[in-house]
């Protein structure tokens, strides 16, 4: 058991290191700049995102942190007002024929959908992202898969 813990502990440890190399610094020097009190919130947000498997690159886009794959944007944190951090989940910013269902069929207490392409996950501390971090991951994982198979 304690050997588990140990090999558990290093693992998370190592997982959580490697998801900082893939932070971008130009967008962490742009949060330095800001004086956010969310800042905490948004740092665990953006850790959860870069610790999927896929390939996403880190940048900025209106003016908060923006995740794209193969140059195509797919979520960006809305961090302004600063009462609250929202994720929004998207297929880009162009105008794209309109979907006939929800992108992801299952249902997450946390998602608000806006269109069966755009959905919204508000965040206003740090404990409700914790408590639901596994369920931000499956989203994000989720949301890439189906948005590059379109």
């Amino acid at each position: 058991m304690e050997v588990c813990l140990i090999h558990w502990t290093v693992f998370y440890m190592r997982s959580e290191y490697m998801n900082q190399d893939k932070l971008n610094s130009e967008v962490t020097a742009f949060l330095d700049g800001l004086t956010h009190p969310l800042r905490d919130e948004i740092e665990q947000l953006r850790r959860i995102i870069m610790s999927t498997d896929h390939e996403l690159t880190e940048g900025i886009k209106w003016n908060g942190p923006s995740y794209s794959i193969h140059r195509e944007d797919r979520i960006t944190m809305k961090i302004h007002p600063q009462k609250q951090v929202q994720v929004i989940f998207h297929r880009g910013a162009k105008v794209k024929e309109p979907l006939k269902e929800r992108l992801l069929s299952e249902e997450y207490d946390i998602l608000v959908w806006k269109e069966n392409d755009r959905a919204i996950a508000t965040f206003k501390s740090l404990d409700k992202i914790e408590k639901n971090q596994q369920t931000i991951r499956e989203i994000v994982d989720k949301w890439i898969e189906a948005t590059t198979q379109l």
